[in-house]
């Protein structure tokens, strides 16, 4: 049987430790930062699934999956809202859009809490004020984790240019 010692002094050891505790680091914010990414790009699809179920008038995905029953909407109007009054505007075509663009610039967690924030261009067609012309605005979307879904529990969007 052959034995190997190796005789190591102060400065390797400390190297070795450093080199552990720079594994163990890596290790552990890799998993964190899949974690996030994950419920980034749960929230992203979520996001995508919302405006495409606008433009497309899908009640049935927006009012049963997307929306909480107690959402609140701080309109581009300037008026508090709440989803009853969404649903009803939606049912009305008052959410009529020939395109519906959505420009994610920023997604925060805290706990079970999403909050998106970005920009949106929409073009409005009907009866909706603006209707034909081109309306940029700023949003905000803040998304609750309960009961295995996400869903909408605050949107807030203010108007910041008509073409």
């Amino acid at each position: 049987m052959l034995i190997i010692l190796i005789t190591l002094n102060n400065s390797d050891m400390k190297l070795i430790a450093k080199l552990f505790a720079l594994s163990f680091f890596l290790v552990w914010t890799s998993q964190a930062v899949f974690a996030q990414d994950k419920r980034e790009s749960e929230i992203r699809r979520l996001e995508t699934l919302e405006r495409e179920s606008v433009l497309k008038g899908d009640s049935l995905v927006l009012f049963d999956k997307i929306w909480s029953p107690d959402m609140v909407i701080n309109t581009p109007n300037n008026v508090v809202g709440t989803v009853d009054g969404t649903k009803a505007l939606f049912r009305s075509g008052g959410l009529n859009y020939l395109s519906f663009e959505r420009n994610i610039e920023k997604i925060t967690f805290n706990n079970n809490i999403a909050i998106v924030m970005g920009g949106e261009k929409i073009k409005p067609q009907g009866k909706q004020n603006n209707a034909g012309k081109v309306v940029t605005r700023r949003f905000t979307n803040v998304w609750m984790y309960s009961n295995n879904n996400w869903s909408i529990i605050a949107r807030q969007a203010t108007i910041i240019k008509v073409e």
